[in-house]
């Protein structure tokens, strides 16, 4: 069995779970034809295409974007397969959220935050996966906005541009763990909009308190 293959098998457990959640008549053929869907996305000249950047996990967005395609047919709306795909990654999700706040137990989380981003935009910038109109870092601020990104190139390819909420969300979930250091505001985001315009700010700093439980 190759990488790829175990990669394709392990994405499908998780497929199967996000079953569980719709009604689906026979989930085995279902997960049988998501692994070939996945495999042969995998194999495709789109997925080597946006295979070249190093911050983005494209085999990781690829099984996202088999999964959503596989659940459109039930007549989800967008928040349906949403909730049907988190819940197969729920154990990877808690364990993410565990690990925030653990961060925002500490005093200094909110320079944690901001090292993140300024990382986090100095490794996109460099390999072109995002295309910022601005990133301002000012004393307990950061502002940005994106006007190209291609996760959601990826999703538009299939035909499902809004569905790349499931990660957009990604932002709003981890700063909703950091609430006793970091106020979050998302103004658009590029799944519905011509822009993804952010700002984090230090909790203390711009309310001059500190979240819950601080």
């Amino acid at each position: 069995m190759t990488d790829m293959d175990k990669t394709v098998r392990r994405y499908t457990g998780i497929y199967r779970k996000a079953l569980t959640h719709v009604d689906c008549a026979d989930a085995e053929a279902e997960t049988r034809e998501y692994a070939k869907r996945l495999a042969e996305m995998y194999a495709s000249e789109e997925f080597r295409k946006y295979s070249v950047y190093p911050t983005t996990n494209t085999v990781h967005v690829f099984a996202v974007i088999a999964m959503c395609l596989g659940l459109k047919k039930y007549g989800l709306d967008d928040s349906g397969i949403i909730d049907a795909i988190n819940s197969g990654f729920s154990r990877r999700r808690n364990f993410f959220r565990r690990l925030i706040r653990c961060i925002d137990v500490l005093p200094n989380a909110y320079r944690i935050a901001e090292k993140w981003n300024i990382s986090d935009h100095d490794r996109r910038v460099k390999d072109g996966s995002l295309t910022y109109d601005f990133f301002r870092v000012t004393e307990g601020k950061i502002e940005y906005r994106i006007s190209k990104c291609v996760y959601i190139e990826m999703f538009e390819h299939y035909g499902i541009r809004s569905l790349c909420r499931i990660f957009c969300m990604t932002d709003t979930t981890s700063y909703e763990n950091l609430p006793k250091h970091v106020v979050f505001i998302r103004h658009s985001d590029l799944s519905d909009g011509d822009c993804c315009h952010d700002e984090i700010m230090d909790r203390r700093r711009y309310t001059g308190t500190a979240g819950p439980g601080a």
